[in-house]
């Protein structure tokens, strides 16, 4: 029980009535007592130290008083946190019309003038009071509403995520190469994406990404090699240029796939982010990426982000025709290619979160996704 509740056993809502003048005082005790827990205070600077150890539902506040008046009350109110949203009735003599518009526009609920008719009071309190409980329980209808609402949003997005990375594995079960590389480059995404939010040196394009819906789609960056034959994709050496052409249209048949599918449903973050992605991977900063030569600005900046994901765990993984480098000589070839291979300031921001990457490697070794490195 706390101290309320114990000063207070029949549990009636709690006023305190603050006016300098005691016959004032007593008047209104005894109006509100039979149904409210009345706290009768006689000066302004008493409020404040009581509000430490009572929680009023209500402030029933004099204006004009010798130490501080009631506007400088609830300005001080209105200043603190915790006692912002206590309600506040100006109950005073001064009926001026510019008095009643400051004391609402400096936040109290209503204006009541002395001397005043008990049942007009009690009346008006109670109205107050109905209206504060009633917006309490639609706050919290409402707070209930949107956490079920969360609930099932993630929900719905961790089963998402389970599909997508099952269907990506799907994909590199045909693929003995490069197998864990879409789980790994999405862990590498986790902190470089993040970095370059951070750094603002993008804050135009990122201000409203939606890093979940990335990270999710970034799972589909290599979907076009389900329409790659096994011989190509499974060949224990460098691709011939024939091959390799063959190869290079993962990019454009993973579009073509993401694509279908945005048509059937209502415009999708996602998708977008897949298509974006998927098609632009492979492209490079000078223009000799594939599939449409893009260079510069005009690769998607989370194309020319997933190419460093994409290229960074290339190189330190095994495959058949190379051995892995390590961390270092794979971050080494990727600040070689600043200007060539990769946007320059983002090699600045790659090379500012390097050992996060490597910690990020070792965290997925632990989490039992294969990784040769």
């Amino acid at each position: 029980m706390n101290l309320i509740n114990k000063m207070n056993p029949a549990n009636k809502k709690v006023i305190m009535l603050v006016d300098d003048n005691m016959v004032n005082l007593k008047i209104g005790r005894e109006i509100l007592k039979e149904k409210y827990k009345v706290y009768s205070i006689p000066s302004a600077k008493i409020i404040f130290s009581l509000l430490a150890s009572v929680r009023p539902d209500m402030i029933l506040l004099d204006i004009e008083m010798p130490d501080m008046d009631g506007f400088e009350v609830i300005k001080r109110l209105k200043t603190i946190p915790e006692y912002a949203d206590i309600p506040v009735i100006f109950v005073t003599a001064r009926s001026g019309e510019h008095d009643e518009h400051e004391g609402l526009s400096l936040g109290a609920i209503d204006y009541i003038y002395k001397p005043f008719s008990p049942s007009l009071l009690l009346q008006r309190i109670e109205n107050h009071m109905l209206m504060i409980d009633q917006n309490k329980q639609l706050k919290e209808l409402n707070n209930n509403l949107e956490e079920k609402i969360q609930a099932r949003t993630n929900q719905v997005y961790e089963l998402q995520d389970a599909m997508l990375y099952t269907l990506a594995e799907l994909i590199e079960f045909r693929d003995d190469v490069t197998g864990g590389h879409i789980c790994r480059t999405k862990g590498y995404l986790e902190l470089f994406i993040p970095a370059v939010m951070r750094e603002e040196i993008f804050a135009e394009e990122t201000k409203h990404w939606n890093v979940k819906n990335i990270l999710q789609s970034s799972q589909l960056h290599d979907i076009g090699k389900i329409a790659i034959s096994d011989t190509i994709l499974n060949k224990p050496g460098k691709l011939t240029q024939e091959e390799f052409e063959i190869m290079k249209t993962h990019t454009t048949v993973g579009v073509e796939a993401i694509n279908r599918i945005a048509q059937k449903v209502e415009a999708n973050d996602f998708l977008k982010y897949a298509g974006l992605i998927a098609i632009s991977h492979h492209e490079k900063w000078d223009g000799s990426g594939y599939p449409y030569g893009l260079a510069g600005e005009d690769i998607p900046l989370i194309g020319r982000i997933m190419a460093f994901a994409d290229v960074y765990d290339a190189l330190v993984s095994e495959r058949p025709y190379k051995k892995p480098m390590s961390a270092e000589e794979a971050r080494d070839i990727i600040v070689d290619g600043r200007g060539t291979h990769f946007d320059p300031r983002l090699v600045d921001v790659f090379d500012r979160v390097f050992d996060g990457l490597g910690r990020q490697g070792r965290e997925i070794v632990r989490q039992n996704i294969r990784m040769i490195a």
